[in-house]
């Protein structure tokens, strides 16, 4: 197709006509370039939503961000999963205020048909939404125990940007709901085949693992001599709430029942703290009523006075009148004590 020079700020040959754009689907073939030089027409890409080209390369794409209000450790956990994954897309962080449908339109500007979005509420509960723009299915987690690459300093180690195995337990096959989540993993995790950005080596398996009806993620290397995995991190726990038909939204397809909100977890430390401290209050108390009670006297004994004998009987002498006042006789004449003294 000839293309002819145009300077700025300048106007187009007279004798050419304006181009016109035309919407073609994936189903159908581009038109060859001679009939795009008579009918002056250009071919519109079709929307970044369907996985497989027409050429059949896989065209994934992830967008990694989060909302405004979360912490280093999220900001941290975010760029590992970058460096992790070569596919990914970043972007700056998406006011609070805004509705979550804002992030089809994010993913749409950015080229991307996935998307990891971190939401933060109250600086200490952390969301993490797994979705596939912009028809779904989404997930919702409560992501928990967040250990970052630099926080574990572990010996595992791989090449950045290599593509990884996925490794998921069997209990993904079980439940219906678990099969979605699979796939969605499957679409999101895995690095695309000859993406420009990685690298044609495999070393390292992303696990996901369920226990305790939550997903449990780590990331290993493979090693070359035996095939022993160690550990490289980052890892985390992610808890199931709801799966969702749309994309950020929609019918609800799953939710998890055993789900306790973080909020409500809260609650019930603070009840029971409470619980124990009016527990010891009314223990103290019960001491000092039973330190200020009197005591029980205690019954006399029947047989303490068995060897006492009885003592006789004595008249009991009445006096009707006053006794007489005794006379006392003083000697005028007694001499003093020296006087008796001088006499001797």
């Amino acid at each position: 197709m000839s293309a002819f020079k145009r300077k700025r700020g300048g106007q187009a040959p007279g004798n050419k006509k304006a181009k016109k754009a035309k919407f073609v689907a994936d189903t159908s073939e581009a038109p060859k370039e001679n009939e795009q030089e008579k009918t002056h027409e250009i071919t519109v890409p079709a929307p970044v939503s369907q996985l497989l080209l027409a050429n059949g390369k896989n065209k994934e794409r992830v967008l990694i961000f989060s909302s405004r209000g979360i912490n280093y450790r999220t900001r941290h956990m975010m760029q590992d999963l970058r460096t992790m994954m070569p596919h990914s897309k970043a972007d700056t962080k998406m006011d609070r205020k805004d509705k979550l449908f804002v992030v089809n339109e994010v993913c749409e500007i950015k080229n991307c048909n996935k998307c990891i979005f971190f939401e933060a509420k109250k600086k200490q509960d952390l969301y993490m939404w797994v979705a596939n723009s912009p028809h779904g299915p989404s997930a919702k987690f409560l992501v928990q125990n967040i250990h970052t690459l630099a926080e574990l300093k572990m010996t595992g180690n791989c090449l950045k940007g290599s593509r990884p195995l996925l490794s998921f337990d069997p209990k993904f096959d079980s439940e219906p709901h678990f099969a979605v989540l699979k796939e969605l993993f499957t679409q999101t995790f895995s690095t695309p085949r000859y993406h420009p950005k990685s690298q044609p080596f495999v070393d390292h398996v992303f696990t996901f693992t369920i226990n305790d009806d939550r997903i449990w993620f780590r990331n290993y290397q493979i090693m070359e001599e035996d095939a022993a995995l160690v550990e490289i991190g980052p890892r985390f726990v992610l808890n199931l709430i709801k799966v969702f038909q749309g994309s950020f939204g929609g019918p609800t397809l799953f939710e998890n029942p055993n789900f306790t909100s973080p909020n409500m977890h809260r609650r019930q430390i603070r009840l029971a703290a409470a619980a124990r401290v009016r527990e010891k209050q009314m223990v103290k108390e019960l001491q000092k009523l039973k330190r200020a009670g009197t005591k029980e006297d205690v019954t006399i004994d029947v047989t303490a006075d068995v060897f006492l004998t009885p003592a006789d009987e004595t008249p009991v002498l009445i006096q009707t009148e006053a006794p007489e006042p005794k006379v006392v006789k003083k000697n005028k004449h007694k001499a003093f004590k020296r006087q008796r003294m001088a006499r001797k």
